[in-house]
């Protein structure tokens, strides 16, 4: 199971940086952490799959070195090898394992490894199996022995046989417990008459010679996989497109050894007749329903003639009489809906238990999908134009590609608010309705696995943080962020504006385009690319005229206003004055005000650039911010002093305006020439000791513009406007370009000359800024880079604190366009999006609301494992075979729920054979044959010398012997039964056996222990009488 390799779910552990990287990465200050917190999706890498049956869990391996981990609804996890390398095999470990494998490596040989749960390490076994013998029985040469491409222990064996699967189609079955090669097939025995099978239902069986013109040569394995469940039948994939049924002896069988090689041995399929045709890449097989010896599902994906559709085929084989009496009955072609990755079967369970499975196949970018019987048997009497269709598909909790965002916020809510009352009702709700809600599978989605971790006091939830998207199609979706579990609240859909007088239907589908969020009035800002503007009696205001209308409330959100400007997309959206006003952006280049308490419009400016460039960044000052009132507007003003202030506008091509926040008349403006703000914007961060406010940017050289000269404000305005220049010494406004940073003083930006306090020049291409609040005192900057690389700098100061890159935190390249989706917090978390993958990265150390324990999904249900385990000690029987590692395959054991009778057994034997190497194991025929040296008792007087003292006696006729012996030269003396010839004389397997593992009895063998003994005595003797 998932629990006995990974001890805590749902964290995920930060990959080592790989060498790529280490440019990239500086040290990073103890306050500074960037890891990844939140992860959804498959990712793009994703190329294999593994299957726990179990906890009914899926498990997908990428080719960076991460393994996704799927249940049922938002039970999931990712987990990170250190080492950002490819999986070749995955594979879950069953219970009746005791954790060991087979490993084949490129040299021909096959190693024994076990994984230790306590010691949570992989360790080599002493047994392997030596290719000396296997190239003996296979008549080929030791030092150009073939590399393993498959490895598949025999069922109904014990676990005592394995077979071997070579490169150049050498197939050897080897016994663990006799350390005996049993079985030897190659290409040679194709020269055999053989059969060729069609895999099409309605086309006779042809008989013909299976070795073809083009078989002289050596054929190359490429897939494998049983085909029976009693090890009787193997299917064979080959790299020239043919599959190969092989009849092997089993276990059970007789005269083993000399296995006839007959005709009937072996059966050629092709599933397509063409000369050049793909390799068969992948080979699964299941049972039928029926539980039949005499036939199977085999799953195939390759074999097709090169240039034919990309698809996933499903034969349905029989045998009535014997492997020669192949035949293919049914066949079911699926064509991916994306890039074939790999496929794993399920068997199912409960209800559905009569034998079948669950198909899920992997295909990329990131997708998912299972088919079940029923489905499949509808594909066999579809027209073969229609599409396949899946009876479910992996959706992801936060949906990226279907519907298609197009924009996302990430906003963090007073606990103690209105908003986060009404939001914390809706979610604590659901949550105790959730609670008493029994689990049920649903059909879409098949997997139940994962336990949630509902919170125990849902009453007094609160609602901390959420996070808003809006998508391609017009809808809006909220989530409650609060935790790494993230919960919808609701899904505002098109169907709104169906209940909405005078509003076109087109502008309610058109894509959304920017979001904002207000907890001070409870709302949700929308905009869309027809240029409506909505909030969450019914006020419509267009530029001309406002219309009121009643609708009838409803639970839930409910659409406040619709603002319709005019026909140009909306870019930016900000709430100012604590929600009471709110800045719209567009496309063309114009700013509006609205006044969100009277539901009307303020101003509306004519384009800002001269080029309609879009708005791209929006920041307000209000004057109580500064606490720096002029006595005379405290008793003139018929506003609010938080509704009026200055408003920070920049768009896209470095022009900078200054207008007042109420009037939308022109204080100030500046062109940065040479400098263009990045795609989705740069930053505008206005500084008030230590306080920050926020929006988007980037810089360049600064001049001001001639031609533009500043509206003459009204007096009233223009006092505090000049009491705020000459008292906000400490106010700051950052200004963030592609490549350069300004930090500029307020009084130089009112005045129109933006003079530089601090510039720093970016030696990369900025895309994306942000700030957080690192302390209560200390403030920073993200940058992201158009390299991937991720820079945290000192707002105030702009040095450089710490880098590091998407590729070390999220294992992602980075893509273009993808600051278009990033979203942040003040609180150091960020979001991102990349294809089918969904992110949360958090920069602070401290900072750990997302990671709450107590919130996280586990993924081992340690009742229904203790179940499990019971269940099969009551039926004495395990559950599946030893597994195996398979070099350079895709191909896994699968297990199915029907197990013959003589298949029934458990592998404990397994690791005792094990524990030593080959031809070395001690006898275990019966407890008197395992005869100890220190057992043996030698029946000769015993003589003790003195210390020191140089006496040796010997019988007669051993010093006689002896002194013959010390005679002879020293070297000769040295080499005392054995030969001075260096080079090393090859054994044979019976010589081997004979010096190792005799055949002698227990007599016998204390006889020859007793003579070993003597001998050693006496050159100890010969040593003494030297000295």
């Amino acid at each position: 199971m998932f629990a006995k390799i990974f001890h805590k779910h749902g964290t995920l552990p930060r990959s080592k940086n790989s060498k790529d990287d280490d440019d990239e990465e500086s040290s990073m200050p103890p306050n500074l952490n960037p890891r990844l917190i939140v992860h959804y999706g498959i990712p793009a890498t994703a190329s294999i799959l593994a299957c726990d049956i179990v906890q009914r869990l899926v498990a997908v391996g990428t080719l960076d070195g991460r393994i996704k981990v799927i249940g049922g609804e938002y039970a999931e996890a990712l987990l990170a090898s250190p080492k950002n390398t490819p999986f070749k095999n995955l594979e879950v470990i069953d219970a009746d394992r005791s954790g060991i494998w087979y490993l084949g490596d490129e040299y021909g040989m096959v190693y024994v490894i076990k994984y230790d749960a306590e010691q949570r390490k992989l360790a080599y076994l002493p047994y392997y199996v030596p290719t000396n013998v296997i190239a003996e029985e296979a008549g080929i040469s030791s030092p150009d022995h073939p590399s393993v491409v498959g490895v598949l222990p025999q069922p109904c064996s014990q676990g005592n046989r394995v077979l071997i699967a070579f490169l150049n189609g050498l197939i050897v079955i080897w016994d663990v417990s006799d350390d005996q090669v049993v079985l030897v097939r190659g290409n040679k025995d194709l020269q055999l008459q053989g059969k060729t099978a069609s895999g099409f239902p309605e086309d006779k069986l042809e008989v013909s010679d299976c070795a073809s013109g083009s078989d002289n040569v050596e054929k190359e394995i490429s897939s494998l996989c049983w085909a029976s469940s009693d090890g009787s039948i193997l299917a064979v994939g080959y790299v020239d497109g043919d599959i190969m049924f092989w009849n092997l002896p089993t276990a059970a069988s007789k005269n083993n050894k000399q296995a006839e090689k007959s005709p009937n041995n072996v059966v050629k399929l092709q599933l397509s007749s063409g000369e050049k045709r793909i390799p068969v890449i992948v080979l699964h097989w299941s049972e039928n329903q029926s539980h039949s010896a005499r036939g199977c599902k085999l799953f195939v994906y390759g074999g097709d003639k090169i240039g034919s559709k990309e698809t996933l085929t499903i034969l349905g084989l029989e045998w009535p009489s014997g492997i020669e009496s192949l035949k293919c009955v049914s066949r079911v072609d699926i064509t991916p809906n994306g890039s074939f990755a790999d496929m794993v079967l399920l068997p199912t369970v409960g209800e559905t238990n009569n034998g079948g499975s669950l198909l899920f196949v992997l295909t990329n970018p990131g997708q998912l999908h299972v088919y079940d019987d029923a489905c499949l048997a509808a594909m066999k009497s579809q027209d073969e134009e229609k599409p396949c269709v899946f009876s479910g598909q992996y959706v992801m909790p936060i949906p990226i590609v279907a519907p298609c965002m197009t924009v996302s916020k990430l906003s963090l809510v007073d606990r103690d608010g209105e908003f986060s009352k009404a939001l914390s009702k809706i979610v604590s709700t659901a949550k105790l309705k959730e609670s008493h809600t029994p689990i049920t599978p649903s059909r879409k989605w098949p997997l139940t696995g994962g336990v949630h971790n509902l919170l125990s006091e849902a009453a007094v939830y609160e609602v901390q943080r959420v996070y808003v998207a809006g998508y391609q199609d017009g809808s809006v979706r909220m989530w409650d962020a609060t935790y790494p579990v993230f919960s919808l609240v609701f899904v505002l859909g098109t169907e709104i504006y169906g209940k909405l007088p005078d509003i076109d239907n087109t502008g309610a589908t058109a894509p959304v385009s920017a979001l904002e969020i207000s907890s001070f009035n409870q709302s949700v800002a929308i905009g869309n690319e027809c240029g409506t503007s909505d909030e969450m009696s019914l006020n419509i205001v267009t530029e001309t005229e406002k219309k009121v209308h009643t609708l009838h409330e409803a639970d839930g959100p409910q659409c406040m206003a619709v603002f319709s400007l005019f026909n140009a997309p909306v870019c930016l959206l900000q709430y100012a004055a604590f929600g009471s006003r709110l800045a719209v952006g567009f496309k063309c280049g114009r700013v509006a005000m609205l006044d969100v308490s009277t539901f009307s419009m303020l101003y509306i400016t004519d384009s800002l650039s001269r080029s309609n460039f879009p708005v791209n960044s929006f920041a307000m000052i209000s004057f109580t911010d500064t606490n720096t009132n002029s006595p005379k507007d405290s008793k003139s003003t018929s506003l609010n002093d938080s509704e009026k202030g200055l408003a920070f506008i920049m768009t896209k091509d470095a022009y900078l305006a200054v207008l007042d926040g109420t009037t939308g008349h022109m204080v100030s403006s500046h062109i940065f020439t040479e400098m263009y703000l990045h795609a989705e914007g740069g930053t505008i961060v206005s500084v008030v000791s230590t306080v920050t406010s926020e929006t988007k940017h980037e810089p360049a050289h600064s001049s001001t513009d001639p031609e533009i000269a500043p509206v003459e404000a009204k007096s009233e305005f223009s006092a505090q406007v000049a009491y705020l220049g000459e008292k906000s010494e400490s106010l700051l406004i950052l200004l963030c370009f592609e490549n350069a940073l300004h930090l500029c003083s307020l009084k130089s930006v009112i005045q129109g000359t933006c003079d530089s306090i601090r510039e720093v020049n970016l030696l990369k291409q900025c895309c994306w800024t942000s700030t957080i609040k690192m302390d209560e005192k200390e403030y920073g900057l993200v940058l992201l880079y158009q390299t991937g690389v991720l820079e945290i700098r000192s707002l105030t100061k702009l040095e450089v604190m710490g880098q590091t890159s998407l590729m070390t935190i999220l294992r992602w390249n980075f893509k273009t366009d993808m600051e278009k989706m990033i979203c942040s917090s003040a609180k150091g978390h960020i979001i991102l999006e990349n294809g089918c993958e969904f992110a949360a990265v958090s920069i602070l150390a401290l900072e750990n609301d997302f990671r709450i324990p107590d919130s996280l999904p586990c993924l081992h249900d340690s009742v229904l494992a203790a179940a499990f385990d019971a269940t099969v000690k009551s039926e004495d029987m395990a559950p599946g075979f030893l597994g195996s590692f398979i070099k350079g395959l895709k191909d896994k054991w699968d297990r199915n729920n029907h197990i013959p009778e003589d298949c029934r057994n458990d592998f404990s034997h397994l690791e005792g054979i094990f524990s030593s190497p080959p031809f070395l194991k001690s006898s275990t025929d019966g407890n008197e044959d395992d005869l100890k040296i220190d057992d043996i008792e030698i029946d000769e007087k015993i003589t003790v010398f003195p210390k020191y003292e140089k006496v040796t006696v010997f019988p007669s006729s051993e010093k006689i012997k002896n002194d013959e012996k010390n005679k002879k030269p020293e070297r000769e003396r040295l080499f005392e039964g054995s030969s001075t010839d260096a080079k090393p004389k090859l054994r044979t397997v019976d010589e081997i056996r004979a010096k190792y593992r005799g055949p002698e009895d227990a007599a016998a063998a204390a006889a020859r222990a007793r003579e070993r003994l003597l001998e050693r005595q006496e050159k100890l003797d010969v040593s003494t009488s030297s000295c």
